[in-house]
């Protein structure tokens, strides 16, 4: 980290906006259903992983992809920045951190401990002039994610017909969608007195109750 900062000074110059981007999951991080029966502990099924066979390295590793991933560089970015009293800092966290999803416990968590860092950093680092928000982003149709929301032919599976149906908008983000709120959030102009906030991007996943 230290190399690609000392890379990005020598070609663009200081560091005034870091984007922290680190994400994803990881499959000993996540159970196989999304709720646990008791037939489950008595007559387990091979590859049928349930809470009680979640993997602590899994886990581990899918914290420390989000989560440090988030910590650390903004300790080697952050630091010219308060030295010299002016940044921002945009965490991308996740709609899981609001409401997390069934069958990965490990990345709702994990998400959920950026928005909370979110809020500390942005206290922490008020006196030093750098401003502090995340970006929550709902559903993407992604390759890490479109075997799971979508089958061969293009339809949608199950999973992600249950999405779509508490997505008030009724369909999946697009990378464009992100946009407007990241220019918002970065522009001290425009967001100059937001400070702390985690701002939903996910056509009203987070806000729809289901009924």
């Amino acid at each position: 980290l230290e190399a690609a900062r000392a890379v990005v000074e020598e070609k663009f110059g200081v560091c005034d906006i870091l984007i922290n981007g680190a994400g994803g999951n990881h499959p000993k991080g996540t159970t196989s259903k999304e709720r646990l029966f008791k037939e489950d502990i008595l007559n387990p099924v091979e590859g049928c992983n349930t809470f009680f066979d979640l993997d602590p390295a899994g886990v581990g590793f899918v914290f420390n992809l989000n989560f440090l991933g988030t910590m650390l560089p903004t300790q080697v970015f952050c630091k010219g920045m308060a030295l010299r009293g002016q940044g921002t800092v945009i965490n991308i966290s996740s709609m899981n951190a609001f409401r997390p999803l069934t069958k990965i416990p490990a990345y709702s968590a994990a998400k959920a401990a950026i928005s909370n860092f979110t809020a500390w950093l942005a206290t922490h680092m008020s006196e030093v002039g750098i401003r502090v928000n995340a970006i929550a982003p709902g559903f993407f149709l992604t390759n890490q994610n479109r075997t799971l929301l979508t089958n061969p032919d293009g339809s949608l599976t199950p999973r992600g017909n249950t999405i779509l149906s508490h997505t008030p908008m009724g369909r999946f983000g697009t990378p464009e969608d992100l946009f407007g709120t990241l220019l918002w959030l970065v522009d001290d102009e425009a967001s100059g007195f937001v400070n702390g906030i985690v701002v939903p991007v996910d056509g009203g996943f987070a806000a729809f109750s289901g009924v």
